[in-house]
């Protein structure tokens, strides 16, 4: 631990606890010409073989795991490092309804904000008032919603703009109504989601007629294996890992979908997952993690 900045084994991940620690970061790896990699919980993030050659920074305890509630307000505010199912579940206990989506989504509001990440016909920036941010030179700035270029599954202006705390507004609502549409979007999610490990959903949505899970089924293509890569036999937009997949097996699984979907139905898919990094050397193949 080097100040209040806590560094991985090999220097090159490091875990920010303030602001100022974060903005410290961002300064350096600029000053130095280092790639940075700005990350939550790496809920939809795909890492290739060779990994990513620079800084990644996880803002992680500290101010970045704060919530403040204003019930009279509605509204949450949250620090990047808080869980989606945190925030949920502090919504809950001050009756503010309309977070009760977030509950089962395994993501971090500095994340989820990045991707506008979203479930159940809810997404993120829907109930986003005010954010604070740092940009690529550590400059800390405010801004709102109109501020931002926001698109679905996609917001680009966070590409070197970085969350440091957004505010959420909720709505007045009855705590057992809001246990019971937690419940039920939670029993949704594991009832028709996949326990193995993934990346989440692989896809975006070409529409809502047709969700890219509903596609791949029709397709036929659930099972269809790559390596260590199969396409869930629960949900078709889940490719998960069993135990032994590589990066490269799961993109190469991910490039076979998108040419059965396009000389079959005409669709073009695209990733919804984050592919980072890059490739492992040629001839390479890497060794699954022994954990």
């Amino acid at each position: 631990v080097v100040g209040d900045i806590k560094f991985g084994d090999r220097g090159e991940w490091a875990e920010p606890r303030t602001v100022g620690a974060f903005a410290g970061l961002l300064r350096a790896a600029r000053a130095g010409g280092v790639p940075v990699l700005v990350m939550g919980r790496g809920s939809n993030l795909l890492v290739r073989d060779g990994g990513f050659p620079g800084l990644v920074i996880h803002p992680s305890g500290g101010a970045f795991a704060e919530i403040a509630v204003d019930g009279a307000r509605q509204e949450i505010t949250a620090g990047a490092g808080v869980k989606f199912k945190q925030l949920a579940g502090a919504a809950a206990q001050a009756g503010i309804g309309g977070f009760e989506w977030m509950e089962g989504i395994p993501g971090e509001v500095g994340g989820g904000l990045r991707m506008n990440a979203g479930a159940m016909g809810e997404e993120t920036f829907g109930q986003v008032t005010a954010l604070t941010l740092l940009d690529a030179a550590g400059n800390l700035r405010d801004a709102v919603p109109a501020d931002l270029e926001i698109a679905y599954r996609h917001v680009s202006t966070l590409r070197e703009s970085y969350v440091v705390r957004a505010t959420f507004r909720g709505r007045a609502a009855d705590p057992a109504e809001i246990r019971g549409r937690m419940e039920e979007s939670a029993h949704k999610r594991k009832a028709s989601q996949p326990v193995a490990a993934s990346a989440g959903c692989i896809f975006k949505n070409p529409s809502k007629e047709c969700p890219a899970g509903k596609l791949v089924d029709e397709l036929g293509l659930k099972g269809r294996r790559v390596g260590g890569a199969v396409v869930s036999d629960i949900h078709g937009n889940f490719i998960v890992n069993d135990g032994s997949a590589t990066a490269t097996d799961v993109l190469a699984l991910i490039a076979l979908i998108q040419v059965e979907a396009r000389e079959k139905r005409g669709i073009e898919l695209h990733p919804e997952v984050q592919v980072i990094g890059e490739d492992a050397p040629a001839g390479l193949r890497p060794s699954p993690d022994p954990r």
